[in-house]
């Protein structure tokens, strides 16, 4: 058969490689990128806010080191309320999918937009409600939308940046017009004193328990989503992606943040036990936090954001808004330390952090601080916005740069 147009000519490159010469390359059509806003953010928390001297209401004592290590903790992590998907007595009000749809629904209305109109799905979590199927289909069946495009995340934090470029991509592909990344958690359920018994008990060392303890004080429940376009919202605040970067340095570390195994350099996996029973038995359901390790992490993601700043040719004095995600304040204190020796140090009086107010909550965390700062803060036409999400579960490092796009300008 006869084509209608010539192949276009190749040269041979110093590797070997044939690829199209640069006179008849044609370019295929998603090198040209579309701009992507977020033009709706929303959360939902549920429950009252509850307080420190209420949290052992809801998820107990499991030792009599519990009562201590929480003291410990909360001096550290500066939470002065968090919220559970959980009654008192034990009784579960929401699924993590629920949590999530029900903070796409919040989104979509402050966007302005119909939940028809949504294409495209992209949901983050630490730990869904079921094994399978994947989380985005528990979530995509919980808001009741028709059928459209979905991605599913799992890891720890960091899954949001992962939801959030997949919902961009298909924003500045073309595929689709109108997009939306949701991050949601459900730790609670996991922090009953039942969960930890057979492996923590009075004879535990205080770090091992510490381990456990720490999360158990400092995770909270609740989603958070942002909905993108291809055009900024005409009757409000915008906020225009300019660009994502993502590393992994799970080649130089062990696990740090996990769960499904006994140990951080434990190779024996939940699934290889001889029974469900004997991996809960064993601590292998339980999530944990290795801090030797935690502390080990932060000169490679610092290293990481001085690579990025010199790439984008950034000025960390430039920062109008700095949203830096991290568990504890202790921990954000250790990492403002680093990164002023680094001369990398954005001013503390541009961060934007909601820790104390909602808990951490993983991977919401970051939609929920954009959702704060979109809603409390005055913003002005061209601000700058930079998200910094690091993850501790096995090295992550994620930045989001943003542009404040103020009713109808472009």
């Amino acid at each position: 058969m006869k084509q209608s147009k010539e192949m276009p000519s190749t040269q041979r490159l110093d590797d070997g490689e044939m690829r199209p010469s640069d006179s008849n390359t044609v370019k295929p059509a998603y090198n040209t990128v579309k701009p992507a806003y977020i033009v709706g953010c929303g959360g939902y928390l549920p429950g009252l806010p509850i307080t420190n001297e209420q949290i052992h209401h809801y998820i107990g004592y499991v030792t009599s080191k519990s009562e201590k290590l929480k003291r410990a903790t909360l001096r550290k992590n500066g939470v002065n309320t968090r919220h559970y998907a959980r009654e008192a007595d034990g009784t579960v009000t929401h699924s993590n999918a629920e949590l999530a749809a029900l903070a796409v629904a919040n989104a979509l209305q402050d966007a302005t937009f119909d939940p028809s109109q949504l294409e495209f799905l992209a949901t983050a979590t630490t730990q869904g409600d079921m094994l399978v199927p994947g989380h985005a289909s528990l979530v995509h069946a919980a808001t009741g939308i028709d059928s459209l495009s979905l991605a599913s995340f799992q890891s720890v934090c960091a899954s949001s940046t992962m939801a959030i470029q997949s919902a961009v991509h298909s924003i500045q592909l073309g595929q689709t017009r109108v997009s939306a990344a949701v991050g949601s958690e459900l730790s609670s359920v996991c922090f009953q004193p039942s969960f930890y018994q057979p492996f923590y008990n009075e004879e535990t060392p205080v770090d091992e328990a510490m381990s456990l303890e720490f999360l158990r004080w400092t995770l909270s429940d609740g989603g958070a989503a942002c909905i993108f376009s291809d055009r900024p919202n005409p009757n409000g605040v915008s906020f225009k992606v300019d660009w994502i970067e993502q590393r992994s340095f799970a080649n130089r570390v062990e696990n740090c943040m996990y769960a499904g195994t006994a140990s951080a350099s434990d190779q024996k996996y939940w699934r290889t036990y001889s029974s469900p029973q004997q991996a809960y038995q064993s601590g292998a359901l339980a999530l944990k936090q290795d801090f030797d390790c935690l502390y080990k992490l932060f000169p490679s993601w610092v290293g990481y954001f001085c690579e990025l700043l010199d790439k984008h040719q950034l000025e960390p004095t430039s920062v109008d808004h700095f949203l830096p995600h991290f568990s504890a304040q202790s921990l954000g204190d250790h990492m403002a330390q680093l990164l002023d020796k680094a001369k990398a140090l954005i001013p503390r009086d541009k961060w934007f952090n909601n820790l104390n107010a909602i808990g951490n909550t993983g991977s919401a965390s970051i939609f929920f601080m954009l959702d704060g700062l979109r809603k409390t803060k005055k913003l002005s036409h061209g601000e700058s916005i930079l998200c910094f999400v690091p993850e501790s579960g096995r090295s992550i490092a994620s930045f989001i740069k943003l542009t404040v796009v103020c009713n109808d300008s472009k």
